[in-house]
């Protein structure tokens, strides 16, 4: 039985290779990528992770549909042989990470325990900042723990899911967040259930994007959603603008609806020793290495350049200021201050 993952991405290569381990470990076989206008090395490491067999990338260039660019990858992802041959499909992000609590934490696991299953809905666990400020080159899943409960009544966002689905035919395209385009004559036949193991009802075959309120959904597994990440991390979130809404700007409202810093999780750890021999293994190549240090550069570089324009410099103020975890710290203002001070010489003040 295989597995593939659908992944899009911008800029994501201080990112990528976290991601990948993980979802090797978790038990994914293969990974088709798609990536557009790239300015820090991602395409050049998804091409050099191809010809290794890690993965297939397809530079997703335009024109778009109206959709959007994650619409349009998509709809070329179903056209595709490694779509087409795997079993089961999931598209992600590379914010989203698979965290599966039941069994040896695989794929496997969680099949073995909804055997009727032809898809599964994975719901977001959204993780907040954790009062980080600066992006540092460190994994996502364990610099980022505290998240929202596990019994949400609002906003209706954090509900959401991703679709793990039989590659079957019943649907034969996969979508951001559910399969599309049904075959009327396999829809019974299709066995819908959530991540706590309940078999959900028909509305979800077709319709529904997003879990039930106000109970716990993830007792045999969750999807790991880190929307925010450190504050600086977030400014170039903005820059980089949406996926799938190309035109919504991302502000401060985005950022207090996912801002959940109110429990801790650590339950993804439980996939570290699988995870830590596959990452070890994507850094001791030298070309990765090479790639993943200047992708992390280009971070810090693109974010310097970022506070010296008054509507990031802005933007980075408000959310330093909406950390629910503690004041403001000094040397964040200072460095707030001085980049003010740097944006004003650039510009003859």
């Amino acid at each position: 039985m295989t597995h593939a993952a659908l992944l899009c991405v911008r800029n994501e290569g201080a990112f990528l290779l976290e991601w990948l381990a993980h979802h090797r470990a978790v038990g994914f076989d293969h990974f088709v990528v798609f990536s557009n206008d790239c300015q820090d090395g991602t395409d050049d490491m998804l091409d050099h992770l191809a010809t290794q067999g890690w993965l297939t990338h397809v530079r997703n260039d335009g024109p778009y549909d109206k959709g959007g660019i994650q619409f349009t990858a998509l709809k070329a992802a179903a056209k595709l042989d490694a779509v087409r041959r795997a079993d089961w499909l999931l598209p992600l992000d590379v914010d989203e990470f698979v965290n599966i609590h039941t069994g040896d934490h695989t794929l496997s696991a969680l099949h073995a325990a909804l055997p009727d299953a032809t898809a599964i809905t994975l719901t977001w666990r959204l993780f907040g900042t954790a009062g980080q400020v600066r992006y540092h080159d460190a994994p996502v899943t364990e610099t980022f723990t505290r998240c929202a409960p596990a019994v949400l009544h609002w906003p209706w966002r954090a509900a959401m899911f991703k679709t793990l689905y039989r590659n079957d035919g019943t649907y034969r395209k996969p979508g951001v967040h559910r399969p599309r385009a049904p075959d009327p004559a396999k829809l019974e036949r299709a066995r819908w259930f959530d991540g706590a193991g309940r078999p959900l009802p028909d509305q979800f075959k077709t319709k529904r994007i997003f879990s039930n309120f106000g109970q716990d959904n993830y007792g045999l597994a969750q999807l790991n959603h880190y929307p925010l990440g450190a504050l600086e991390s977030y400014v170039l979130k903005a820059d980089r603008g949406r996926a799938v809404h190309a035109d919504d700007l991302l502000g401060l409202d985005y950022f207090i609806e996912r801002n959940f810093n109110t429990d801790e999780d650590t339950s993804i750890a439980a996939i570290a020793p699988r995870r830590a021999p596959l990452l070890k293994e994507l850094h001791a190549d030298p070309a990765l290495a090479r790639m993943h240090a200047a992708a992390v550069t280009w971070r810090k570089s693109r974010f310097d350049a970022l506070l010296r324009q008054e509507p990031f410099r802005a933007l980075f103020g408000r959310l330093m200021m909406a950390q629910p975890t503690k004041p403001l710290p000094p040397q964040a203002a200072r460095f707030l201050i001085h980049q003010a001070n740097l944006a004003r010489q650039a510009q003859g003040d």
